[in-house]
């Protein structure tokens, strides 16, 4: 019976899947006795096989598979070639495998064994070697409890008897010579029960499009990088001074072809390279594109680790991708999901039969709401699994950065679960210890091997020190996701207007641990799924107002302290909630009040880029200080942005009233000029503004000693800049 792909092959017993199961080499291959040179080959469905010529046919051994020689040694090659006749007459010639010994170095396996071989995926996996000058693949897997593996693919019609791998400290292995790019394979397992199994490559580097899950061979890379530009400047690169935005983007819903299917990975780069650009978004971060088998999942339940997934292309294109990005400046963050993998059979799960890559007991070792398995980051060999595979994408496909997806998930041992359903630490605490020490481990190769890269995390608890240097006993990423702001400002623009004098505090509140962290101020995908709705249909009033409403929102976001960060669709007002399924309804582009959006978004961009007042103090108090934080009554703040003794000053209004001559202090005498008002025409608004130039009265006001008369439009923000004087 010959394998699909999906099954294993019915198999005989035979010596060398019992006794020698853990190192085929001692039945296969060449042996030396004495003077002599014995050669054992197992080849079923075979009519005969020769050694490199019709000099030297083996010899069946009675009722079975095998074959046999013997002869002189020097007689045949050491790498000899064996030329075999299938029961079906057809012929094939190839190297033996079996001629070939231990391929990984003791060096390899050891530094593996203790979780710091950052180049893991050199060796494990399926990977092209050049061995005593004969090209082949090296297929190797982390598999300690197993019993039995083999290699199997459409090179050997899924038959697991024909390529039996060496056990070696737990990483079974086998060169291959002659292997061919694109060959589809799996590793066929006996597990630790004899249960026959077929996993995917834990390694593996390009899979088949879902739903098939076979690892695709694939040859090294020849892809010639141009971004050698883009890479020295990231070196350098003082992120927390420059400025961040980031367009969030779900490549298999941002734009489809005309028969609603996928664009390629270099289609993609050009589309939305051009877009980006024009928005003036400094970094695109892609949902994640590791290769998973469900789309609905978006990538948070990946399968395929160190595979972009085939939905878009192949590896390189994706590497072209990513080149095309850095070439025109944009930086490519990765949503990385290091929190917890996918049950399914193929898969990692009970991966040689017992936990291998997650726990044995559930309490520590499911995700009960996601159906999903936990990492245990107390295992050598899997805390290297994942630091290697952060490196592998920083290193061999140029990112510049990882968003790690539920990071609140990895730190807590009781998140959320029932009181008797998690087990505590060492010292009864609910903090996982395990978990804390690999993300710091994370945090400091990467940062440490890559300087300019940034790792940003999904934290949405009060965690302390997430953003801190691990040497101060912090968690060491580089940025985290304000949670708490996004989810204060949501709730208050989703208040009536009439109603926000009650609830300022959503706005101010903030300011209090704004400081605390280097944080991201995200509008994500999650706020726009799931029933919740898009983000202009969550604004209050009527048409006008909701538009007039987001507007004022991202007023807000861009001036406030922070890294920037918005879900594709958010920046044209998209009314729909998000769907995989579809593109993004880009016709909405046709009607100017979306179209203002999008042109509100573009100039919030620019000036946050070219304001240093706007982006470089964001994680530093120094930059922001408060004009008016406590007018509710007409529900307006006021504060400023500073940099370098630049000011800018920000001043929104939450309610459909137009203020006319409202005063607020200022620091500086001279003149102010409106550079941005989101009530503009430009932004399909009404135009209500200062118009040009505002001057400074002798006035104070407040605890500023000179104070500004302004009309605020409604529902809008306004930004102000101090002219300076010649």
């Amino acid at each position: 019976m010959i394998s699909n792909g999906k099954n294993p092959v019915k198999q005989k017993h035979t010596p060398v899947f019992e006794e020698y199961a853990h190192n085929p080499h001692q039945v296969l291959g060449p042996k030396i006795n004495g003077d002599q040179l014995e050669i054992t080959v197992f080849s079923p469905h075979t009519l005969s096989v020769e050694l490199e010529s019709d000099k030297h046919p083996m010899q069946r051994i009675e009722n079975s598979d095998y074959f046999y020689w013997q002869g002189e040694c020097g007689e045949i090659s050491q790498h000899y070639r064996l030329n075999v006749v299938y029961d079906n007459k057809a012929t094939y010639s190839f190297i033996d495998p079996y001629s070939f010994s231990q391929c990984i170095s003791e060096f390899d396996l050891h530094i593996h064994a203790q979780g710091n071989h950052w180049h893991s995926y050199e060796f494990l996996g399926a990977n092209e070697k050049l061995i005593d000058n004969v090209h082949g693949i090296l297929f190797a897997v982390w598999a300690p409890n197993a019993k039995r593996v083999s290699v199997v693919g459409s090179f050997n019609a899924w038959d697991g008897r024909r390529h039996p791998m060496q056990n070696q400290q737990g990483v079974w292995e086998l060169f291959i010579p002659g292997i061919d790019q694109g060959e589809l394979y799996k590793f066929e397992i006996v597990d630790q029960h004899g249960q026959l199994k077929l996993k995917t490559d834990p390694y593996g580097k390009h899979f088949e499009l879902r739903p098939d899950t076979s690892a695709i061979v694939q040859k090294t890379s020849q892809y010639q990088w141009q971004d050698s530009n883009w890479l020295e400047k990231r070196k350098n690169a003082e992120n927390q001074h420059q400025p961040f935005s980031i367009y969030e983007v779900h490549l298999g819903s941002w734009k489809r072809d005309n028969n609603h299917y996928f664009l390629n990975y270099r289609d993609l780069a050009h589309d939305i390279v051009s877009y980006v650009k024009e928005l003036g978004f400094t970094h695109i971060e892609l949902l994640p594109i590791t290769e998973h088998p469900l789309d609905a999942s978006w990538g948070y339940q990946t399968l395929g680790y160190y595979a972009p997934t085939s939905r878009f292309g192949s590896p390189d294109d994706f590497r072209y991708f990513v080149d095309y990005c850095h070439q025109n400046n944009i930086g490519v963050i990765l949503d990385w999901v290091p929190a917890h993998f996918p049950m399914d059979d193929h898969g990692l799960a009970r991966f040689d039969g017992t936990a291998l890559y997650e726990h044995e007991d559930p309490r520590k070792g499911e995700h009960r709401d996601w159906g999903t398995y936990i990492f245990n980051y107390g295992r050598n060999e899997v805390n290297n699994f994942l630091v290697a595979n952060a490196l592998y994408w920083i290193e061999e496909f140029h990112i510049d950065g990882l968003r790690v997806d539920a990071v609140a998930s990895m730190l807590y041992l009781d998140y959320s679960r029932e009181p008797n359903d998690w087990i505590p630490n060492e010292y009864g605490g609910n903090e996982n210890l395990e978990a804390i020490k690999f993300i710091q481990h994370l945090n400091s190769v990467t940062t440490e091997q890559f300087p300019g890269t940034v790792m940003i995390a999904e934290e949405s608890t009060a965690w302390p020190n997430v953003t801190r240097p691990t040497s101060e006993n912090g968690l060491g990423f580089h940025m985290k996701w304000n949670m708490g702001w996004m989810h204060d400002t949501l709730e208050y623009f989703q208040y009536d207007a009439i109603h926000r004098s009650h609830h300022h505090d959503k706005l101010t509140f903030g300011l209090m641990y704004a400081f605390t962290e280097n944080f991201v101020l995200p509008f994500s995908h999650d706020e726009v799924v799931h029933g919740k709705g898009s983000l202009i249909n969550k604004m209050s009033g009527d048409e006008w107002q909701r538009f007039a409403n987001l507007k004022a929102l991202y007023t807000f976001m861009f001036t406030y302290p922070g890294k920037k960060l918005l879900f594709m669709g958010n920046e044209f007002a998209q009314t729909s909630e998000w769907n995989q399924d579809v593109g993004l309804p880009w016709h909405l582009l046709d009607h100017n009040r979306h179209k203002g959006v999008q042109a509100l978004i573009r100039d919030l961009n620019h000036l946050y880029a070219s304001k240093s007042p706007l982006h470089y103090h964001d994680f530093e108090g120094e930059g922001f200080q408060w004009i008016d934080c406590e007018d509710n009554s007409q529900s307006i703040i006021s504060y400023l942005r500073k940099h370098h003794g630049k000011n800018v000053i920000v001043i929104l209004n939450f309610t459909p009233v137009p203020r006319k001559n409202y005063v607020i202090g200022c620091p500086h005498d001279g003149q102010f000029k409106e550079i941005f008002n989101s009530d503009s025409s430009y932004y399909s608004g009404e135009n209500i503004g200062n118009h040009g130039i505002i001057y400074a009265n002798p006035t104070p006001r407040s605890h500023f000693p000179y104070s500004l008369s302004v009309t605020i439009p409604p529902l809008a923000g306004l930004i102000l800049e101090h002219c300076e004087q010649d």
